[in-house]
């Protein structure tokens, strides 16, 4: 079943369109990286799925539901949880306090989750009295993920989890993200800048350019043809 279908997308700023009539899919369960330069529309697209800006034309759906003119209140009650890129935690909250704002974010009080989110990021239950804000990089990205948890989503979209961390916590988080798809079932849409970590982690793969689809296929695929070296400069 698919559990994500994207048709003839487009989307922007104001005057400005970014999005350029993409069109992809994703089966429920599916690992989908989302690559491409700099500037080319990866987080306008994690933006549009997410709701925080309209489609202008085409077609989102969930589970077979469009949900193009839903906000992202609505989105994510449906839900998709969103990890932003910069984290997006609550510095002043505890990390207790934050995975707690993941439940009320969802609006319809899903089940504790916090004992899972803490097995998958045992770092987290060290500190669940500590401030967030003083937390490092890696460990607030450990926590905006384990947030996005706590809302019980059928679908999380994340836009550069890797940025600003130290190496060898991008590869646990990699490999913490795979791990989470493999036993709950759920479908990952991850933008990164990080070619490698998506060639390990993802079943399939799409490269924008200039807010237009410029290669799709499963991640062999992708990895094995000359659009890796044009568009990505590998």
């Amino acid at each position: 079943m698919m559990s994500l279908e994207v048709e003839a997308l487009d989307s922007g700023y104001g005057a400005i369109k970014v999005l350029r009539g993409v069109s992809f899919s994703i089966a429920e369960g599916e690992v989908l990286g989302v690559l491409g330069r700099n500037g080319m529309g990866k987080t306008t697209l994690i933006r549009a799925l997410s709701g925080l800006i309209k489609a202008t034309s085409g077609a989102i759906r969930l589970d077979g539901e469009d949900i193009s003119g839903l906000q992202a209140y609505e989105r994510a009650r449906r839900g998709i949880t969103t990890v932003v890129q910069g984290r997006g935690i609550f510095p002043q909250l505890t990390v207790r306090e934050n995975l707690e704002m993941g439940r009320i974010a969802a609006g319809k009080r899903p089940r504790d989750r916090s004992e899972e989110v803490l097995s998958y990021f045992p770092r987290l239950g060290e500190r669940m009295s500590q401030q967030a804000g003083t937390m490092s990089g890696g460990e607030q990205q450990m926590l905006a993920i384990g947030r996005g948890l706590m809302t019980d989503p059928k679908v999380m979209l994340l836009d550069e989890p890797s940025d600003g961390i130290m190496p060898t916590l991008v590869h646990q988080i990699g490999v913490t993200l795979k791990e989470i798809n493999k036993n709950e079932g759920m479908t990952i849409v991850i933008v990164e800048q990080n070619v490698p970590m998506i060639f390990n982690m993802a079943d399939h793969c799409i490269i924008l350019e200039k807010g237009a689809l410029v290669a799709k296929g499963t991640t062999q695929e992708v990895s094995q043809s000359d659009v890796v070296q044009q568009y990505l400069a590998i």
